[in-house]
């Protein structure tokens, strides 16, 4: 009998760091459940995930590499310019996997919104939140795209959605209960954070303020921050989410770190009164979790974060704001009064998810693939 653990590759996108954040509970729980697990990625998400996983494996994947405008319109003509580049790293990527397979003894295969991370000769799970596509050009054209992009997920074994299937009480909204779905199985497999519910017992004080995203955009919040920290009467600390930039020295009571471990982030919010941070998805389902008092910022042009701040707004859970016209002390006192309203559903979802999939890899069929021989 091979009793060989299951090994599983997973690949997380680096559009920001949202999509590897929020693969790290699934990680945890594929080790906790017995399986060997293996990263593809680039440099950045390597470094963010070595700090959770040290001894866990990876491999070199390119990433799209993504841009920002300095303003919405320009994001948005970016995002559409890059089209082409974003095309090929999914064929790429797709002749990445062929390889690794033929050399490497893998079971399984999770993709989180890598479009062309997949194999006919193994079971291949597509991770997304986004099936009603969001892209600031209209409906006909989020029809075409999404029409584009389910002729790739339909080439997988299953597509897992980190949102609750209740449609009137969930994170991503409509666009994860689009109107029409994918061919292959669909399983809400509910909200992931890498995160530790908050002790709501202990005292709050002062504005932690967590940047992310991709540049220029996020360089262009930071300074815009700064300019009105400066008159901000009380502690704050700024979290830039950089790698090896110039660092900024502190002033008043404002501090500045790079880059936090997760276990010290989470401290970190919990112990604050008010969170100010963009509206993406791994954020949104943090904020959900420890249930913390919150001002959002789409970054400009990304209609995906657009659309999910005036969800949150609507859902009464934070209180959001335009980057363009973004006033520090205006948001502080909105928040103030700002009673948010959690949705209270389990975040434990995946873990019966995953204990599918592994209960399946380690039946013998699943264990020999092309690399194990």
């Amino acid at each position: 009998m091979n009793t060989r653990k299951p090994v599983v590759l997973l690949a997380p996108l680096d559009w920001g760091l949202g999509h590897t954040i929020r693969c790290i509970p699934i990680i945890h729980e594929l080790i906790v459940q017995g399986c060997e697990v293996l990263v593809a990625c680039n440099s950045k998400q390597k470094l963010l995930l070595t700090e959770e996983f040290p001894s866990l494996g990876f491999a070199d994947l390119i990433g799209y590499d993504i841009y920002y405008g300095n303003n919405r319109l320009q994001t948005i003509f970016n995002i559409v310019r890059q089209v082409p580049k974003i095309l090929t790293r999914i064929n790429r990527e797709k002749s990445w996997l062929e390889s690794f397979l033929l050399k490497n003894r893998v079971s399984a295969v999770i993709s989180d919104n890598r479009y062309g991370f997949f194999s006919t000769s193994l079971p291949c799970v597509f991770i997304t939140h986004q099936l009603k596509i969001k892209s600031g050009l209209g409906f006909l054209i989020d029809g075409l795209i999404q029409k584009i992009l389910y002729s790739y997920i339909n080439k997988f074994t299953e597509c897992w959605i980190p949102d609750w299937k209740d449609s009137s009480s969930n994170a991503a909204g409509s666009l994860s209960h689009p109107e029409k779905f994918p061919r292959l199985a669909v399983k809400y497999i509910g909200c992931l954070s890498r995160f530790e519910k908050c002790d709501h017992t202990c005292d709050v004080k002062g504005l932690l303020i967590v940047l992310s995203g991709p540049e220029p955009q996020r360089s262009i919040l930071e300074n815009a921050l700064v300019d009105q920290l400066k008159a901000y009467n009380g502690p704050a600390t700024v979290v830039r989410g950089v790698f090896g930039s110039q660092p900024i020295a502190p002033f008043n009571q404002i501090n500045f770190l790079d880059r936090v471990p997760s276990k010290e982030l989470n401290r970190m919010i919990c112990n604050a009164e008010t969170l100010l941070c963009r509206a993406g998805y791994t954020t949104i389902m943090d904020i959900l979790k420890l249930r913390k008092k919150s001002i959002l910022i789409p970054t400009p042009g990304q209609a995906e974060q657009e659309y999910l701040a005036v969800h949150m707004h609507e859902k009464k859970v934070a209180v959001t704001m335009g980057q363009e016209d973004f006033c520090l002390d205006k948001a502080l006192k909105t928040v103030l009064q700002f009673q948010p309203l959690f949705i209270g559903q389990s975040m434990n979802g995946y873990k019966k998810t995953i204990e599918e999939l592994v209960s399946a890899l380690k039946k013998p069929a699943f264990l020999i693939h092309p690399g194990s021989i």
